[in-house]
């Protein structure tokens, strides 16, 4: 399979400035950390680990909050969050996915249905239906009420490692690896019949954003890349390349004008320029590999999970700000400056020339 440049945008970026510190740090898991996601309210993320906890953090302080949320002890993979908040489900190397209670750590239900372990996990918008993604090659929607599989989607791929919605909920996209090559796909969600196979990464694909207006949708992986693509055409659009080692986690910022990722053993996380693909300021220096990027619900920290079994936040206005986008800060309907919207017009023209 050749790299397919001569329809993308190949974006190296070439900002460098000081070298961000952490804000703050968590520490007390005993195993690497998974996966962090930010909790509703802009007070309190969440974990979860190889160690087989989940655990509840204090923003400010970095302290614990209450205890362990265990339920066996094998590792656990995936968390996502209920749009209101309220629950957070999780997929462990069992096979199973629990669903948990945000208030009181404990354990609302089980799922069972998965061979082996859940790798990823995505809620649909009005929380009645969730998807999960497993090295058992399959990915599962379910009725939360009843705990039911509605939908299983045998996918092909040896491990799924990514599953997502859409933002209207029609599709599906799943990522992971197979001896085919064909590491990303786009499935009916009401059918499970596939609707375009992706190609152009040359290894498995490991995470997966999809941009609020459903228009693009961004892909890591394990070559390293991370590549974006037009929903409407399927068609590649931008080349994201900085990392050294593989793409273990991205993230869309609220304003979706900011994406942040993470790799494995080059122990970085970045943060990209989604309107041109360049990334901006100086990499986020890790002692071990990052497995996960989070942002807050008002866009100003990046919180990231690590193997080094701590998690971080970062100030991401602060290093905005460093590598001179403030731009980049504003909401897309805000007001900018008239030399700004030219630029961004040239880069939107010469996209869709490709």
């Amino acid at each position: 399979m050749s790299w397919a440049v001569t329809m993308a945008l190949v974006a190296t970026g070439t900002q460098e400035t000081s070298v961000p510190l952490p804000r703050q740090k968590f520490e007390g898991h005993t195993d690497w950390v998974n996966n962090v996601i930010h909790i509703p309210g802009g007070q309190r993320i969440l974990t979860c680990s190889s160690d087989g906890s989940r655990r509840v953090w204090d923003l400010e302080s970095g302290k614990q909050i209450g205890n362990d949320w265990r339920d066996g002890e094998r590792a656990v993979y995936s968390i996502a969050l209920s749009m209101d908040g309220k629950k957070a489900i999780c997929g462990s190397g069992d096979g199973e996915v629990r669903v948990w209670d945000i208030d009181s750590g404990k354990v609302i239900t089980k799922w069972s249905g998965h061979k082996k372990t859940v790798r990823s996990l995505c809620w649909n918008r009005d929380g009645g239906r969730v998807v999960s993604g497993s090295w058992d090659g399959t990915a599962r929607v379910w009725n939360v009420k009843s705990g039911e599989t509605i939908l299983t989607i045998k996918t092909g791929l040896t491990d799924v490692l990514a599953v997502l919605y859409s933002p209207d909920e029609t599709m599906i996209a799943t990522g992971g690896d197979n001896d085919e090559k064909e590491f990303l796909d786009i499935w009916n969600s009401k059918t499970g019949k596939r609707v375009k196979n992706l190609r152009g990464h040359l290894h498995e694909v490991n995470c997966l954003a999809w941009t609020t207006d459903g228009g693009t949708l961004i892909s890591g992986s394990w070559d390293e890349s991370i590549l974006t693509w037009n929903t409407t055409t399927w068609q590649q659009v931008l080349v994201l390349k900085g990392h050294t080692s593989s793409v273990d986690g991205i993230a869309i910022s609220p304003n979706g004008r900011i994406l942040a990722s993470g790799a494995s053993w080059d122990k970085t996380a970045r943060l990209w320029n989604l309107e041109n693909g360049q990334h901006i300021g100086s990499p986020l220096q890790h002692a071990k590999p990052v497995n996960s990027v989070s942002f807050s619900a008002d866009g100003k920290l990046l919180a990231t999970g690590c193997d080094d079994n701590n998690a971080y936040t970062w100030d991401v206005s602060e290093i905005i700000r460093d590598a001179g986008c403030n731009q980049l800060l504003f909401n897309t309907n805000v007001s900018l400056p008239v030399a700004f919207l030219i630029s961004l017009s040239t880069t939107k023209r010469a996209i869709a020339g490709l």
